[in-house]
């Protein structure tokens, strides 16, 4: 699996009035193995958050069809759907945030036939990207929301 030229090589997590920033790659380890870094161990202690629920959203995945996948996001029902993504993960400056997870979720997409929260973060198209932990898991809702969106409108 290859990694997109301008991939996140950071991350700023964000939970309440904490915020800290970590690599892509320490979060990317903790989805894979669940092996907590120091400082994400840390963190979410004090954000009073489950490490087992995080790992869980950030890695269960979502299949899609990418090229259905492609034409959705680019239609008014997908802007709206990526707002509301985009209010949970993020561009640092909160400009171009559409573009920048449009982007993200057809390469993850475009790798396997599917999208996980992990992979999102990992294809994000800024150098840094900002993730609102205590909303994780309303993205994930989301993204099910979209799977379910998708089926519905192949059936048709």
């Amino acid at each position: 699996m290859s990694t997109p030229a301008f991939a996140a090589e950071r991350l700023v997590l964000k939970y309440g009035i904490f915020r800290e920033s970590f690599s892509v790659e320490e979060l990317s380890t903790f989805a894979q193995t669940g092996e907590l870094s120091g400082l994400l161990r840390v963190n979410l202690a004090l954000a009073q958050q489950d490490p087992k629920a995080i790992r869980q959203y950030l890695t269960k995945p979502i299949k899609v069809n990418p090229v259905f996948l492609d034409k959705v996001l680019n239609s008014q029902i997908g802007n709206i759907i990526l707002d509301q993504i985009s209010q949970v993960i993020s561009t640092p400056s909160q400009r171009a945030n559409r573009q920048a997870l449009r982007a993200a979720l057809v390469l993850s997409a475009n790798q396997d036939g599917q999208v996980s929260l992990i992979e999102i973060i990992k294809n994000y198209t800024t150098n840094e990207v900002e993730v609102d932990g205590d909303r994780l898991q309303g993205a994930y809702r989301q993204l099910r929301r979209l799977q379910t969106s998708l089926q519905d409108l192949l059936r048709v």
